[in-house]
């Protein structure tokens, strides 16, 4: 395996062994097919270029969660650059932030679940 593959991979793995606290809630929530029946990975690889948060193959959707260090608008550019490289690829990139998960928890369900109707071609009730 090529070095720089292989430490991509040891990072998501490294990820998912510390993740924060609004990942292990979100991810408490979407595991085993529990959101929708929809199977979710966490920190999963695409393309070898970037690591997403949660990502569901079934409908190429990516869910990025964003704390504190997102808030500089530096950090923020670099996102809006990574989200469009995703979309470039296919891949639909939703986010939330880690407050919006813990505080707002129904609110983001919500939220996520109209967007994955959209996505199905599901109306929503």
């Amino acid at each position: 395996m090529d070095r720089g593959v292989q430490r991509f991979t040891e990072r998501s793995r490294e990820m998912r062994r510390e993740p924060t606290e609004a990942e292990r809630f979100l991810w408490s929530l979407l595991r085993n097919r529990r959101f929708l029946g929809l199977k979710f990975r966490r920190q999963h690889e695409i393309e070898k270029r970037f690591i997403v948060d949660f990502y569901c193959q079934e409908l190429r959707l990516a869910i990025e969660l964003d704390g504190a260090p997102h808030v500089p608008a530096l950090v923020q550019q670099f996102d809006a650059k990574r989200t469009r490289a995703l979309n470039r690829s296919g891949v639909m990139v939703v986010r939330f932030s880690n407050d919006e998960v813990i505080e707002r928890t129904k609110a983001t369900l919500q939220r996520l679940q109209a967007l994955v109707r959209s996505l199905k071609g599901v109306p929503h009730p």
